[in-house]
């Protein structure tokens, strides 16, 4: 198998996309191997970072979330901003980007309250020089 992602890998990680507790006897099943295939799959996957983390997407009632866009100045190296957001109560990912915002940041809360703290925080951090945000509305799966 060595370290090539091949087509059946890239199946297993579709299906674990969508239902990271999919039985590997469903995926073996879907892909026609065995389930010691899959899960020596699943364990390459891992091993090479391809898979980072299995969690969970979840919504909760009233809950709101927010995307941040970051500006930050180029004397601080935008990994070091992005590592110290990611760190912020209310933050869910952190992603670096190109344009005219170097970092776009999810964040969720209680509350507008709890969003406007995280996004002072955020706009605290050194290196930070300025912000957009903008709510969101409905998510789709």
């Amino acid at each position: 198998m060595g370290n090539k992602i091949d087509d059946s890998d890239i199946k297993i990680l579709e299906v674990l996309k969508k239902n990271a507790r999919t039985p590997y006897t469903m995926i073996a099943k879907d892909l026609k191997v065995s389930e010691a295939a899959v899960r020596k799959r699943i364990e390459k996957l891992i091993r090479l970072g391809v898979i980072k983390r299995f969690t969970i997407e979840y919504e909760l009632e009233n809950e709101v979330k927010a995307i941040v866009m970051v500006k930050s100045t180029p004397q601080i190296p935008t990994p070091e901003i992005s590592k110290k957001i990611a760190r912020t109560q209310g933050v869910e990912t952190v992603y670096e980007t190109t344009g005219d915002y170097d970092i776009i940041v999810i964040v969720r809360g209680i509350n507008i309250s709890s969003i406007n703290r995280t996004i002072d925080e955020i706009r605290s951090i050194q290196g930070v020089m300025g912000t957009n945000s903008t709510i969101i509305l409905r998510t789709w799966f």
